[in-house]
């Protein structure tokens, strides 16, 4: 008795379709406008879709180690290193702090202006490769 009860209760408190689909769309756009953003730092796109591979390519473009990953893993401090790494993302394409902001707090919003805005690959943390030569 107590396990069909279980089940009705758990086929009752389903996610509405509608909702479903918008989550998946919103998905579809962060890893399409991550997808873009990888190539214009000339990584291969599809890292995207390979967790821990993607993640790896992701320190390449930020310039931190990959070994960063194991932070992550750690309650409260993977929030900082996350704000750490979107840090030196939007740098790395030219961008300031407030934008930083966006992309932590309106992700959804800000990956693809990254994706697709006039943004360019400069460089892990903003140095192009120009400036590395003459310094």
């Amino acid at each position: 008795m107590f396990g069909l009860t279980y089940m009705y209760e758990l086929e009752s408190h389903h996610m509405p379709k509608g909702l479903l689909i918008v989550l998946s769309l919103i998905l579809l756009l962060l890893v399409i406008s991550f997808w873009i953003i990888y190539t214009k730092a000339d990584k291969p796109g599809w890292a995207v879709i390979i967790p821990i591979y993607g993640f790896i390519v992701l320190m390449e473009i930020v310039g931190r180690p990959w070994w960063w990953g194991f932070f992550m893993i750690i309650p409260f401090a993977n929030i900082i290193f996350l704000i750490i790494i979107l840090n030196q993302l939007s740098f790395s394409f030219g961008q300031d702090s407030g934008f930083t902001v966006g992309m932590f707090f309106l992700w959804f919003i800000f990956f693809p202006i990254l994706a697709f805005g006039n943004s360019r690959y400069i460089g892990p943390e903003g140095i192009s490769q120009n400036e590395l030569e003459f310094q």
